[in-house]
């Protein structure tokens, strides 16, 4: 950028992902004048919902915003009223479902506990026989996810709700992961199938469009322009530049390319009400290709009114998520932060560090996976 020179702009916001868009709506709070310039042909980056036959479509995979930080959520509801849905997956092994996240339900699905003593001796139970195995072997502490998870679960909860599910969004066999990707996992001795533990959670009523398009509401948006394509045209057009993009496409991979892992999407619309009877159902069987599927009028729409024929259509929209590995040209959805990729961004986050009018921020500018919450709570200062 050219020092002293007088700048259309003061800032201009590459990508309008929830990251761009806050950071655009601060920004012009403060009477900065903004640019945002997003590649693709619409804005809200994976947020990015489309209405078909009156369901708002999550087209980029679902999106459920929660959180326990009452400031927060007061913030985003007053851009868009947040409705009181309840993420409640289940799971679909060999024709037969489970609730998660782990909970009685689920015990009672898999051994037939009916009380918590009962389901907490099972578990014992199972964690000390993995640990008598894995012990007879030699191993002292785990090499891999598969071990750790034996020791945090047991074999049945292992075998049954994260093998196949994990081996399939992840590309690779459970024994050459690294077992701190499956550090902890929650175990609720009660009946309760609300997979989040935060007070708050909920989905935009009409969709994440409206919550976007209210965050850039009175600014210049510019859309289909690729910024690294276009660099030079948009270099010097304001003081300070916020990039949300990859940052080792930023600096033309100089160091080398940082691994994702992508995911292709399957929507369907069918001629029903109810396809599944809830908004997410994940498939844990290793030789069903896809990890879930997303029926998305559950996130909007109570069972009453899904049945009632005068306020709804007889279609719904479904949408399977298929896992693949990531190549050039592919959507970026998951940072693969192992020990290589990790000292990969430490020296794009070095040399980024060197810039004075470039800011590098979310998932992609920072190598680093987000939930919705933990983004608007590093931009917003309570």
């Amino acid at each position: 950028m050219n020092k002293g020179v007088k700048h259309k702009y003061d800032l201009l916001v590459v990508g309008s992902g929830l990251y761009g868009a806050i950071s655009a709506y601060l920004a012009k709070k403060e009477g900065q004048r903004v640019l945002v310039i997003e590649k693709r042909g619409h804005i809200g980056g994976n947020l990015y919902c489309k209405n078909i036959n009156g369901i708002n479509v999550h087209i980029y995979g679902a999106h459920i915003f929660h959180t326990s930080n009452k400031k927060i959520w007061e913030f985003v509801n007053s851009l868009a009223d947040f409705n009181g849905f309840i993420n409640s997956p289940m799971a679909l092994y060999k024709g037969k479902l489970y609730n998660l996240p782990f909970n009685m339900n689920t015990f009672y699905e898999l051994w037939g506990v009916k009380t918590p003593q009962e389901a907490e001796n099972k578990l014992k139970e199972q964690r000390a026989e993995m640990a008598d195995y894995l012990k007879s072997q030699g191993i002292v502490e785990p090499r891999n996810l598969e071990e750790q998870a034996l020791l945090l679960a047991g074999k049945d909860i292992y075998e049954i709700l994260v093998k196949g599910y994990t081996e399939k969004q992840w590309g690779m066999d459970a024994k050459q992961l690294p077992p701190f990707i499956i550090k902890r996992l929650p175990f609720r001795l009660t009946f309760d199938n609300n997979y989040f533990n935060d007070t708050y959670q909920g989905i935009p009523i009409g969709g994440y469009n409206k919550f976007i398009e209210r965050l850039l509401e009175g600014i210049e948006v510019r859309c289909n322009v690729d910024y690294i394509a276009e660099k030079d045209t948009y270099c010097d057009i304001s003081d300070k530049i916020l990039y949300t993009g990859k940052i080792d496409e930023y600096y033309n991979y100089i160091f080398g390319t940082l691994e994702y892992r992508s995911l292709q999407f399957e929507h369907n619309i069918l001629k029903c009400k109810n396809y599944q009877g809830n908004a997410v159902v994940n498939y844990t069987d290793a030789d069903i290709p896809f990890t879930r599927i997303i029926e998305h009028k559950h996130f909007e729409q109570s069972c009453d009114y899904i049945y009632d024929p005068a306020n709804h259509s007889d279609t719904t929209v479904i949408t399977k998520e298929y896992p693949v590995k990531w190549e050039e040209g592919m959507e970026p959805y998951y940072p693969v932060n192992n020990e290589k990729n990790n000292n990969l961004y430490k020296k794009y986050a070095e040399l980024a560090a060197t810039e004075k009018n470039v800011k590098f921020g979310g998932r992609l500018g920072e190598y680093k996976y987000y939930d919705m919450n933990m983004i608007v709570e590093k931009l917003i200062k309570y």
